[in-house]
């Protein structure tokens, strides 16, 4: 059984494998495409909608229990969620 996760834009549940992981590295959220990166990380879908929501709602901070405010490369967003979108697999 795959392990299940929330979405920080969404906040809908899906397997892990289904979701991108965004975690901190200095001070800039970055997408950990492998999951390997050291420290707490927060789960989104690799949907466009659900990115805005998680930074309109400032659930990335939340969730990775950083009270700075963090660095973001919306063009580095818009590419890493272009790449893993369901409708670009197959």
């Amino acid at each position: 059984m795959e392990p299940v996760r929330t979405c920080v834009g969404c906040r809908d549940r899906a397997s892990r494998s289904a979701l991108i992981r965004v975690a901190v590295q200095n001070g800039e959220l970055v997408f950990d495409e492998r999951a390997v990166l050291p420290g707490r990380g927060a789960w989104l879908h690799p949907t466009s909608d659900c990115l805005e929501a998680a930074l309109r709602r400032r659930a990335f901070a939340r969730a990775l229990r950083v009270s700075t405010s963090l660095g973001f490369s919306e063009a580095e967003g818009a590419q890493t969620i272009e790449r893993h979108s369901p409708r670009n697999k197959g």
